[in-house]
């Protein structure tokens, strides 16, 4: 049932609502739904309450949204004098932040509210595949889908055998470890040469 509210109302609705003596003086008792505001401004994704106290000129709204969602805005909103404090908040999506294997992102956040967007930043040897700039969506999902982080293999390398354009052109991070495995082993063998000689 609705609060009650202290208003002033029309002579028609005065003989609907009882009367009450405060400090001598004669008021109405009249339903929150006719004082003030009548309508309550709803909210996506959230719901709200009428908090007002019982003897109250003023309505009181709390807003709270659903879970997975953000509340941005003042929680609580009032109407006196059939005008509102400010507009009802906004219940914003929450995206979790993505998992990049050999990349990250431009802002590091647990968690980023709509309409956020990020860049995808990969390691190095490493280039993006998709879109670069992700957006957390409404509904709570990133958009455009999120991009991996490839290994790149640079065209032109299939003659290359030494020296550091030789690490640039391996076609991934695990070629890459044993060539220098590899060339770690051949300079100690050299090394052994050397001294035997």
């Amino acid at each position: 049932m609705a609060p009650l509210r202290l208003c002033a109302m029309a002579p028609k609705l005065q003989s609907t609502f009882p009367a009450l003596y405060i400090f001598g003086i004669l008021t109405l008792l009249c339903p929150s739904a006719l004082c003030d505001c009548k309508i309550f401004p709803s909210i996506a994704h959230g719901s709200y309450e009428d908090v007002s106290s019982f003897f109250s000129y003023t309505t009181v709204v709390q807003y709270q949204c659903d879970e997975g969602y953000v509340l941005v805005g003042e929680p609580k909103i009032t109407c006196r004098d059939s005008y509102w404090s400010s507009s009802a908040p906004k219940c914003k999506a929450l995206c979790l932040k993505p998992e990049i294997e050999n990349g990250g992102l431009s802002v590091n956040e647990d968690q980023y509210v709509e309409p956020e967007t990020v860049t995808v930043q990969c390691d190095d040897g490493y280039g993006v595949v998709g879109s670069q700039n992700i957006t957390c969506s409404e509904n709570g999902i990133w958009f455009p889908e999120v991009p991996k982080c490839k290994w790149e293999y640079q065209m032109g390398c299939e003659q290359v055998l030494a020296g550091n354009k030789l690490l640039q052109c391996l076609p991934n991070p695990e070629d890459v470890k044993r060539a220098l495995e590899v060339y770690r082993l051949s300079l100690e063998i050299g090394h052994l040469i050397n001294s035997q000689t």
